[in-house]
């Protein structure tokens, strides 16, 4: 029985994993992105690779105490950053040619695995469900807001259609699921699959939030 519980427990431990290095390298492709279109140089457009893939995970780790944060103790973060600005540096003709639909989609799959796998961990060190889902949601949209930052424009979270809180409806599933007692796995796969689907109805009908309007 311990052996199963043990074998249960590395496999959930790898499917986070891969649900944290797949987000990191979308976001670092994001970022390369918009360094491109920033006309940085290659110094600059890695830095920004780097900051937006890995910025929400840092801060997120050092909030719930997990120090040194993965992105610096654990090299495969690092790698993965570096290995998604350097492809959009060496394959710039081809990206610049990706369509903006695609992208939203990719930016809506790297919001959905970085929210679970940021929900997942601050449970992991015994954060407060609700306080986790903001964990899950600091993760999934800090990277990109000091890329934006960095870039000196206002942060895309603030004004676009259902992100954040589409990160705190997939990370809130997770939270409910495992108090639950369903399978973590499947449990994270249903909080990623709910907060990728929201973020993609929410860019197709145009929803946002209510906001004050200057006359």
């Amino acid at each position: 029985m311990k052996y199963l519980v043990t074998r249960l427990r590395a496999n959930t431990d790898t499917v986070l994993l891969l649900f944290d290095l797949a987000g990191v390298f979308v976001f670092a492709v994001e970022g390369a992105l918009a360094a491109m279109k920033a006309q940085l140089d290659i110094f600059g457009l890695l830095v920004l690779s780097f900051a937006t893939a890995l910025g929400g995970g840092m801060l997120r780790d050092l909030l719930i105490g997990a120090t040194p944060p993965n992105a610096i103790k654990d090299w495969r973060y690092g790698a993965t950053a570096f290995a998604g600005g350097g492809a959009v540096f060496c394959f710039s003709n081809l990206f610049q040619t990706v369509p903006v639909d695609l992208m939203l989609v990719l930016d809506a799959a790297g919001l959905a695995l970085c929210a679970v796998a940021g929900v997942t961990k601050a449970l992991d060190f015994n954060i407060h469900g609700m306080l986790a889902v903001l964990m899950g949601a600091l993760t999934g949209v800090g990277g990109g807001t000091l890329r934006d930052l960095m870039l000196a424009r206002v942060p895309n979270v603030l004004k676009a259609d259902i992100y954040a809180v589409a990160a705190i409806v997939g990370a809130t599933v997770i939270v409910l699921g495992l108090k639950a007692q369903w399978p973590r796995t499947w449990v994270m796969l249903l909080g990623g699959v709910t907060c990728f689907a929201l973020r993609m109805v929410a860019v197709w009908r145009h929803w946002n939030l209510p906001k004050v309007m200057v006359h």
